[in-house]
Parts: C-alpha cells; sequence; structure tokens
C-alpha cells in the first residue's frame, strides 16, 4: 500500500504492508531534486519502485538502519544504480541484515528482513543539483540515526528522531536521553517543515519540539525520583504512564512502558 503526496518541490511515498487490505504500520519515505531520504520496508518494494521510476534518482539516503527504512535500498540500486548513503555504524547492519540484526516476530510481520545493500559512510553535508543538506547525528532512536537538514528551505528529514505524541513506552533498544539530546540538537534549528519518518510533515515544528522535550524531560525526572524512593520500574511506569497497553504484549514485551522506565533510570548519565 503506497500514496503518494507533493508538499512544494517534496514528494512523500506513505507506505505500510496490507492485511487483509488494511494498512499494519505507516512509514515514510521522500524525494527530491534526485535525492531519496530512506526507502520503506520489504513488503512495499515493488511499489516504490514503481512510484519513483520515472524521476531521477541520484542517490539514497538512510536516516538509520532500522527494516522499515531500508526495504528498498537494494532494488534502487540494482535497478537504478543509485548510490547509497548512511552512517557508519549502519553500514554492516545493511551488509548483512539477518546476520546484524535479528528481527522480533512482530517486525517480521509488519516490515519483513531487507535484502542486503552497501553503502558509503555520509559525509558530513551533501549537495543535490538545487541544494546542500548538513548531515546532523541524532543518537537515540538508534546509535546510527542522522537527519538531513538544507538550511535555505528550512528542511529537516528527521526520520525517526522526532515522533510524535507523549511517549508512554519505548524499545528495548532506545536510549531515552540521547533522544532527548537529540530533539534539543533539532530545536536549535531554524526550519519550515519538518518531514518525520511515519510521514507526518509538519510546519513551523519548534513548538512540538519544545512541547515533547519538556514532556520527557518532566518524565524522566518523576521516574528518577520515584527510582530513589525505592519503587520498581513497574510501580514507576503505573505511577507516571499507567499500566502497560496491548503494543507491549503484540512485541512480547519489546516495547512497553517499562523499557521507557528503565531507559529513564539505566540510561542516565549524569549522577541524580
Amino acid at each position: 500500500m503506497i500514496s503518494i503526496e507533493t508538499f512544494g518541490k517534496v514528494k512523500r511515498f506513505r507506505m505500510a504492508r496490507s492485511i487483509f487490505g488494511r494498512a499494519v504500520y505507516f512509514t515514510a519515505a521522500y524525494w527530491v531534486d534526485g535525492l531519496m531520504v530512506d526507502t520503506g520496508c520489504s513488503y512495499t518494494v515493488s511499489e516504490l519502485v514503481a512510484a519513483v521510476a520515472r524521476l531521477d534518482l541520484d542517490f539514497v539516503v538512510n536516516t538509520h538502519s532500522h527494516e522499515d527504512h531500508i526495504g528498498a535500498n537494494a532494488a534502487l540500486s540494482i535497478n537504478r544504480g543509485v548510490g547509497i548513503f548512511a552512517h557508519a555504524e549502519a553500514l554492516p547492519i545493511l551488509a548483512v541484515p539477518k546476520k546484524e540484526k535479528r528481527l522480533n516476530p512482530y517486525q517480521v510481520v509488519m516490515w519483513g528482513y531487507p535484502d542486503p545493500s552497501y553503502a558509503s559512510p555520509i559525509p558530513e553535508s551533501l549537495q543535490t543539483p538545487r541544494h546542500r543538506y548538513n548531515v546532523i547525528h541524532t543518537p537515540g532512536h538508534s546509535p546510527d540515526h542522522i537527519c538531513l537538514y538544507e538550511p535555505v528551505e528550512g528542511w529537516l528529514f528527521c526520520g525517526d528522531a522526532f515522533i510524535g505524541g507523549r511517549d508512554r513506552a519505548l524499545r528495548a533498544d532506545y536510549n531515552i536521553w540521547q533522544i532527548i539530546a537529540s530533539l534539543k540538537k533539532m530545536s536549535e534549528l531554524d526550519m519550515a517543515v519538518l518531514f518525520t519518518g511515519s510521514g507526518s510533515v509538519r510546519e513551523n515544528p519548534h513548538t512540538l519540539l519544545l512541547e515533547k522535550i519538556r514532556y520527557l524531560e518532566s518524565s524522566g525526572e518523576q521516574a528518577l525520583d520515584l527510582h530513589r524512593q525505592g519503587l520498581s520500574y513497574g510501580k514507576i511506569r503505573n505511577r507516571i504512564f499507567g499500566r502497560e497497553r496491548l503494543l507491549a504484549y503484540a512485541t512480547l514485551g519489546h516495547f512497553s512502558g517499562r523499557h521507557l522506565v528503565r531507559s529513564f533510570i539505566e540510561d542516565r548519565t549524569i549522577p541524580y
């Protein structure tokens, strides 16, 4: 399942695996001036390749190595001869995804294993015929996460460094304090439009970023305070975020409120 929409000079491709005619979970890729940002998951490869068949395509940039963002890398590289850029830490995962990152059952169902692809380390900036992008390292969601910032247009392609809403759960391999630090780095940019990895396109996003930072920092301080009082992770979760949601059970505990509490406490690098 794929939908295509244009935002000024940028084309958005919003994609999801379809099961019984319903989208499972949407992810997004973007095209502008020969640049492709991310490539969806393995289940939407043929649709994305067909959708960009008439577009100039010079290279692909992966914001990070998660399976829902690198799915069509191999097909675009083979069929279109395009180069791929990603953070240096992402390259081994792209090259041998099944070996380097085993997926949980829910990840296999929603996104599947991508075919191996071969990328080059992304430089500090990238040039297309009409635009120049600064590459910003934004870890937390993954260690290899980067954003692309075009300062003249005020575009920020942020992958999954910003996900809207009030987080009440976290994946086991995320680092919440790095996420907060990356959000702060993003909030300092002069942005007009934020292009997210889920497909949400936000104009003048500073307020959203600052609200997210305040919410996460407040939640973190509450978690640390309750931990000092001797409460267990489960009780801290219940106090701040409520009981576990269905998501925790559907992912067999991989994505849970308990992991959010654990990261607030165990990933804190500043003593408290």
